[in-house]
C-alpha cells in the first residue's frame, strides 16, 4: 500500500481544501437563486448548472496548480490523456445531486487524488453543514481540522446505506443497524471520521463518486473494494466499477461480508468477462456462446444468476433478457445509468441451464 506524508502532499491538500470550499460557496448561491434540474439517462441521474460550473472551477484551478497531473471529473469530457499520468485528480463537483436539487443537505464536494492507480488523498465538504473531511493515506484524517476519533470495535455495527437502494430494496431485509443517506462520498467520509462504521451497495458506482472518500477510508485504517473481493483501481480507461462495492472499518467490514452473503444480497456485474469470479455463475452453454461478448450484464446473489441482459453495445439494443421481473428491472436500470437508454429487446424469460 502507498502511504505519504502529510507534508509531502501539503500542496495538494491546500489546493484541494481550498476548491472543495469555494465550490461548497457556489452550490449554496445556486441554491439561493434557485435550480434549474435536468436528465441524464433518467430522474435518478440528475444534473445542474450548479454541477458544472462547480467542475470548471475545480478543474481549471488544478490545471493550473498541477499541470503534469491528469484530470476526471464526472461533468467534463473525458480525455485518455489522463491514462498516461501517474497522478490524477478524480472529482465529483456534487455527490448527491438528487439530494442536493430537493432540498436535502446529504450531498458533498468530493475531491480525490490517486497515484500510481490507488486513491491517496481524499477531500470531501459537505457545504449544508459545513463539515470539511480531510484524509491522507498514512497520515490520518481530520474533521474540521480536528482528528477523528479510532473507529467503533463494535459488536453493534452502524451501516450506510442507499436511500434509493433502502426504499426500493434494503427496507425489506433484516440486516440489523442500518442508515439510509444519499451522497456516497459523504458516506465514506463519515464512516473514516467515526460516525458510521461500515457501507456496501449493489449497484455499480463511477470512480468520481468513489475516489476522494476510499483515499479518506485508506487513511483511517479502513478499505473499500468490489463485492467480490478484488481491489478497487483508478485511473482505469472506462473509469465505472463495474460491481457494487463494500468498505469500511476491518471489523465492521469483516462482519458485513458475512452478513451479506447470508442474507443473499444481490449486486450486478456489467461487462461481464471470463476473467471475473462471477463467471462461472453462467452456465456452460452461455459461458461458450457468450466468451467474446462484450455486451453481459447480470445481477446474482448467493452464487445464482437472478437476471441476465445480453446487449449489442453499439446500437444498445438488448438481445437476451431473462431472469426475475424484479432483478431484471434493477439490472436495466444500472445498465442504462453506466451506458445510456437500452432499446427494448426480446420479453424476460427464465434463465437457461
Amino acid at each position: 500500500m502507498t502511504t505519504f506524508s502529510s507534508d509531502l502532499l501539503a500542496p495538494e491538500q491546500r489546493a484541494a481544501e481550498r476548491l472543495a470550499r469555494e465550490a461548497g460557496a457556489l452550490l449554496l448561491s445556486h441554491l439561493r437563486a434557485g435550480l434549474t434540474v435536468e436528465h441524464k439517462t433518467s430522474a435518478d441521474d440528475p444534473v445542474t448548472a450548479a454541477d458544472r460550473e462547480a467542475s470548471a472551477l475545480i478543474t481549471r484551478s488544478l490545471a493550473q496548480a498541477f499541470p503534469d497531473d491528469g484530470l476526471l471529473s464526472e461533468e467534463e469530457a473525458d480525455s485518455p490523456e489522463r491514462l498516461t499520468r501517474r497522478r490524477v485528480w478524480i472529482i465529483d463537483p456534487i455527490d448527491g445531486t438528487k439530494e442536493f436539487s430537493t432540498g436535502s443537505p446529504d450531498y458533498c464536494v468530493s475531491i480525490g487524488l490517486a497515484v500510481n492507480g490507488e486513491a491517496v488523498l481524499g477531500v470531501v465538504y459537505a457545504p449544508a453543514t459545513h463539515e470539511l473531511f480531510v484524509g491522507v493515506v498514512g497520515a490520518g484524517v481530520t474533521l474540521n481540522g480536528q482528528p477523528v476519533p479510532p473507529a467503533a470495535a463494535g459488536p453493534e455495527w452502524r451501516v450506510a446505506v442507499s436511500d434509493t437502494e433502502h426504499s426500493r430494496e434494503l427496507h425489506a431485509v433484516p440486516l440489523p443497524g442500518m442508515v439510509p443517506s444519499g451522497s456516497i462520498a459523504l458516506k465514506l467520509a463519515r464512516i473514516a471520521a467515526g460516525q458510521a462504521d461500515v457501507t456496501f451497495t449493489m449497484s455499480p458506482r463511477s470512480e468520481w463518486d468513489i475516489a476522494a472518500g476510499h483515499a479518506l477510508l485508506r487513511a483511517a485504517g479502513g478499505d473499500l473494494r468490489r463485492r467480490d473481493g478484488r481491489p478497487v483501481r483508478y485511473n482505469q480507461p472506462r473509469p465505472h466499477i463495474e460491481q457494487g462495492l463494500i468498505g469500511g472499518q476491518p471489523g465492521a467490514l469483516a462482519w458485513l461480508d458475512g452478513a451479506l452473503s447470508a442474507h443473499r444480497l444481490p449486486t450486478a456485474h456489467l461487462g461481464l468477462t471470463p476473467a471475473d469470479p462471477a463467471w462461472s455463475l453462467l452456465g456452460a452453454a452461455d459461458q461458450e456462446a457468450l466468451a467474446e461478448h462484450p455486451g453481459v450484464f447480470i445481477r446474482h446473489a448467493g452464487g445464482e444468476v437472478l437476471a441476465l441482459l445480453v446487449m449489442d453495445l453499439p446500437t444498445r439494443r438488448v438481445e437476451r433478457a431473462e431472469g426475475d421481473a424484479f432483478h431484471l428491472e434493477r439490472l436495466t436500470r444500472d445498465v442504462t445509468r453506466a451506458l445510456g437508454t437500452v432499446q427494448p429487446g426480446p420479453e424476460a424469460s427464465p434463465p437457461r441451464d
